[in-house]
């Protein structure tokens, strides 16, 4: 297990680019934070590449401005913003899980900044659809959270038996710190649309991390389809890794990351 940099909640790497270097975005899912990526984040730095990694509103340093208003959009428009007040281009934008929505969105904002996505372990939405469309089994947990006293909040998914564990994680260490990252998150997130009407964003290139070998019982993912949007094959990758391939096989992902830029 590598010692996770616990020194902020929004990663960001100082390492300037070459030329032709992407810059790297990677962002977290639901109920995460930006330090879910603490120990991918140096290797893609050392790697030359800028990284950055931040907390989407309601998670992490942000975790105080979560509310019933919260939704995709909100998630959509702190990236975008991340990506203009930096001045940010030839990125490639990382979306893992529930992020895939995210990316997506932001692909259809503003696709001249983005040198490519990476679907990680992650949704891939069509115009319109919201998360439940997605994955149908997520209007279970917002069934639950509608009869508690706060039914716009979603807690995490508890841990199960080994080898689901905590969203993939099973060592305890591995745990207990994953415990310190996740935090509720709003029922907007999962029921607000995306739109996706942008032809320009049709010509970025895409490339799909499925994350294999621990899957929960009866899961069913959807099919990537043989040909991207630019009209190039799929790029669809295995990586033997529970879902939170970031905190258990940091490593392994970073090479995957590393050839898709």
């Amino acid at each position: 297990m590598s010692t996770p940099n616990t020194s902020t909640d929004t990663n960001t790497s100082i390492t300037p680019n070459t030329p032709n270097t992407p810059t790297y975005v990677l962002v977290h899912g639901a109920w995460h934070s930006g330090r879910a990526w603490d120990r991918v984040v140096p290797l893609l730095t050392r790697a030359g590449h800028r990284v950055f990694a931040p907390s989407l509103t309601g998670h992490g340093d942000k975790a105080h401005l979560l509310g019933p208003e919260v939704g995709l959009d909100t998630h959509v428009d702190d990236v975008v913003d991340l990506l203009t007040e930096e001045d940010l281009t030839d990125v490639v934008l990382v979306g893992h899980s529930y992020a895939g929505m995210v990316v997506s969105s932001v692909a259809d904002r503003v696709p001249e900044r983005l040198a490519g996505l990476v679907y990680l372990d992650a949704m891939v939405p069509t115009d319109g659809e919201t998360v439940v469309d997605v994955m149908p089994v997520t209007q279970f947990l917002i069934d639950l959270a509608a009869g508690s006293d706060t039914p716009w909040r979603i807690p995490p998914m508890p841990e199960t038996p080994s080898p689901g564990g905590l969203f993939g994680v099973t060592d305890p260490a591995d745990v207990a710190w994953l415990r310190t990252l996740v935090s509720d998150e709003s029922v907007g997130c999962f029921q607000q649309p995306v739109r996706l009407d942008n032809p320009a964003a049709d010509a970025l290139p895409r490339t799909h991390i499925h994350c294999v070998g621990s899957e929960p019982e009866g899961f069913v993912r959807r099919a990537v389809p043989a040909t991207q949007p630019n009209g190039s094959p799929a790029q669809v990758w295995e990586l033997r890794s529970g879902h939170d391939c970031m905190v258990t096989v940091p490593a392994e992902l970073a090479e995957l990351l590393l050839k898709a830029a």
